[in-house]
């Protein structure tokens, strides 16, 4: 029986270390999962229905879905991949890339937001919220021109699960802290490009292949900004 591709997702999310070079923020998925087990990762996951809402434009900033199609060489739904990423770096790691009424990116320094936030991501979390309805109540415009398309993965023939996978690389909000949610993943790290593969090779850090991939183009580059800006 073929295993149909199921459309997914993921951001990777760097900084500048306080010692000096790029690091990219990654979760553990949870040793139960029957996806990928134990493994480290990017925030990401499949593009569900409410990704593909009718009205996204008008809650994405710099973007269109006309030039997100063309930028994935699909013929339609485009800006649904970048929604998803998004949405699935705030389920998975209370990271929302969006801008505020002021234009401003989403700060979480205030307590008081921060406790809001989370609750609007339990509810996104849980399936009983689209982000859209948080993006119209909170004033919010998600920051799809901060993002930009890295590479395409799609899971080979055999397993059990298929993603047709589009990759993201985006600066990590300065007053947002990510952490791991807790149900899906179990840890949280900032590390290095080259550490991450090293602790890989060495048995230490368990990736699969599309990870090892990504964080081997990523680790050719000294700061944040110059992989932005190559991306």
């Amino acid at each position: 029986m073929t295993v149909p591709l199921q459309d997914a997702a993921t951001v990777m999310l760097v900084r500048d270390a306080a010692a000096g070079g790029l690091e990219v923020f990654m979760l553990q998925r949870r040793l139960q999962s029957d996806f990928v087990g134990g493994a480290f990762v990017f925030p990401g996951g499949g593009v569900d229905p409410h990704d593909r809402h009718l009205d996204l434009e008008e809650v994405c900033a710099g973007r269109s879905d006309a030039e997100a199609s063309r930028r994935l060489d699909v013929a339609a739904g485009g800006l649904a991949f970048w929604v998803a990423a998004i949405r699935e770096s705030f389920e998975e790691a209370g990271v929302l890339l969006a801008y505020d009424r002021d234009g401003e990116v989403v700060s979480f320094a205030d307590p008081d937001v921060a406790a809001r936030f989370d609750a609007h991501r339990d509810a996104v979390d849980r399936g009983g919220r689209p982000l859209v309805d948080v993006c119209r109540e909170e004033g919010l415009r998600l920051a799809v021109d901060r993002m930009y398309y890295f590479s395409h993965w799609i899971t080979p023939l055999g397993a059990p699960r298929r993603y047709d996978t589009r990759f993201f690389l985006a600066a990590a909000p300065p007053e947002q802290v990510p952490l791991h949610d807790g149900r899906e993943t179990i840890t949280h790290t900032w590390v290095r490009p080259a550490e991450a593969i090293a602790a890989h090779e060495a048995g230490e850090f368990p990736m699969i292949f599309p990870t090892v991939r990504s964080l081997e183009a990523l680790r050719r580059f000294d700061c944040a900004a110059d992989a932005l800006a190559a991306a």
